[in-house]
């Protein structure tokens, strides 16, 4: 079978732009079921957002997530294929990539530096992928192409136990040290064996496949690798860390083994989650031209609406620490006036800065506004601005104490638990931790009404913003006497330390 270039360019292209805005089938049933029996208010509210912004997402055909992900494909390359190409297989996807994150119908975030350890300058195409190639028996090229979110990949985990060591003991103490960063409900993935790559690979290919949990546990005769993810996704539900972390039955949607014959000596672990924003693709070119993509049913999302008649309406442009001191953890709040964004880069910048004595950058103006932890997606069309969801904050923690020493910030809104130093100084400056959902990003960027860029436009999606929003939906994750509502990961560490 004779591959052609243009075939294989345009069908990863595509594939990227559809898992960018469509989640899979398999994910809304397990989602819309976890909604379903959900009792726990704070995180039936975040698994509705979480729906709510796909549906809208499908619609629009605009991100789920504003992180659109480092590109992850797997490649099966049949042994008889032949080619009309004169670019190698790994530039034909990268140049695939490279058109769909620029494509001006529906452009996604460039989140990918090179130079890691020095300057980290951004790729601005979001290339180069991650790929995965194996030659197979047959005439086809087999894809499997994935999109994966930051904030879950970062919480991966690596172990290598001895022989006999309880695999169940060591995921229970690891989940609640992946805190809340990783968007819950995901999936967890995991490889067994092989040495310490293999385990790692193995962990990441355990997530392309589909959930399939509930067949299993209604299967007469499961295997020992399926009664073990039967074990697992049982025991860390009872965690208790649900939605979001913010408690409730549903913390993963299904747990994925893969396994591979090992040394003697050694049981290789990895452990990788994948978040809300679960994005993977599967198709085969077998010559006939650009791969067709399955056809979704807007009729399969459920028909969930934003209640707010439980939420408090928050008029941003007069709050006081004094009034925040009537906030309490879990309250749902309306954010309504300016708020001004900062993520990693620029807040590494503005430390520089003040140590410098240079002050604030010129036209930044904290005072009395919250900062909130976001990279958006650019905006088309009459979009004030695309996809604008949180992102982790507990990677923020190291400048908490310059934020709130140096600019009289009212607070900060991310998602994801806060380190104890960081609870304490909320506390000591009076101020207030709001979380946002992560995996509502297109949901909630249509509560922001304007949106300009006021400093460091050369860091591309870490620039500062200056956003006016209207009734910006969040949860007090801590308040201004230290409570926190993610202390469940505290009570569940010292619980499992204990096993």
């Amino acid at each position: 079978m004779r591959i052609q270039q243009k075939h294989v360019i345009e069908s990863v292209a595509n594939a990227l732009q559809y898992i960018s805005y469509y989640h899979s089938s398999d994910f809304i049933k397990s989602m819309s079921n976890a909604y379903a029996k959900e009792t726990h208010n704070s995180a039936k509210n975040a698994i509705a957002q979480i729906l709510i912004n796909s549906k809208m997402a499908a619609i629009g055909k605009r991100p789920i997530c504003q992180d659109t992900g480092i590109v992850n494909v797997f490649v099966e390359v049949g042994m008889d294929i032949t080619w009309d190409a004169d670019l190698s297989l790994e530039d034909m996807i990268n140049e695939g990539v490279r058109r769909a994150y620029a494509y001006t119908g529906n452009p996604l975030r460039a989140s990918i530096v090179k130079d890691p350890l020095f300057s980290r300058a951004n790729t601005k195409d979001n290339t180069p992928a991650v790929i995965h190639m194996k030659v197979v028996p047959g005439d086809r090229l087999n894809f499997i192409v994935a999109a994966k979110g930051c904030g879950s990949e970062n919480k991966a985990k690596f172990v290598v136990l001895a022989p006999d060591d309880n695999i169940v003991d060591w995921v229970l103490k690891m989940i609640p040290t992946m805190g809340a960063g990783w968007c819950p409900p995901g999936i967890i993935g995991i490889g067994v064996g092989g040495t310490a790559e293999k385990a790692m690979l193995m962990a990441k290919e355990s997530l392309m496949e589909p959930i399939d949990i509930v067949d299993i546990a209604n299967k007469s005769n499961p295997s020992d690798i399926e009664k073990l993810r039967l074990e697992l996704l049982e025991k860390i539900n009872n965690l208790g860390i649900g939605a979001q972390g913010l408690g409730g039955l549903t913390t993963v949607l299904d747990v994925k083994i893969k396994d591979y014959p090992t040394h003697a000596a050694s049981q290789a672990v990895a452990m990788i989650p994948n978040c809300a924003a679960t994005r993977h693709l599967h198709f085969s070119l077998d010559g006939s031209g650009v791969a067709k993509l399955p056809e979704v049913d807007l009729d399969s999302y459920p028909d969930i609406e934003m209640d707010y008649s439980q939420y408090k309406k928050v008029d941003l442009s007069v709050l006081t620490k004094e009034q925040m001191n009537d906030w309490s953890v879990g309250d749902t709040l309306l954010l309504t006036g300016t708020i001004i964004t900062g993520r990693d880069a620029a807040h590494s910048r503005i430390k520089q800065m003040l140590d410098n004595g240079e002050g604030l950058p010129k036209g930044v103006d904290f005072n009395n506004k919250f900062i909130y932890y976001v990279g958006p997606v650019d905006a088309i069309g009459n979009e004030v601005i695309g996809p604008a969801g949180p992102t982790t904050s507990t990677r923020m923690d190291k400048f908490s104490d310059t934020m709130l020493d140096n600019t009289e910030i009212l607070g900060m809104i991310g998602k994801a638990e806060r380190g104890e130093a960081t609870i304490q100084s909320i506390k000591k400056h009076k101020a207030s931790y709001l979380i946002a959902v992560g995996g509502a990003a297109y949901l909630i960027s249509k509560s922001i009404k304007k949106a300009k860029k006021l400093a460091f436009e050369d860091m591309g999606m870490e620039a500062i913003y200056e956003f006016e929003v209207e009734d910006m939906p969040v949860i007090v994750a801590v308040d201004s006497a230290g409570n926190n509502i993610h202390s469940v990961f505290q009570n569940i560490q010292t619980i499992t330390t204990k096993l």
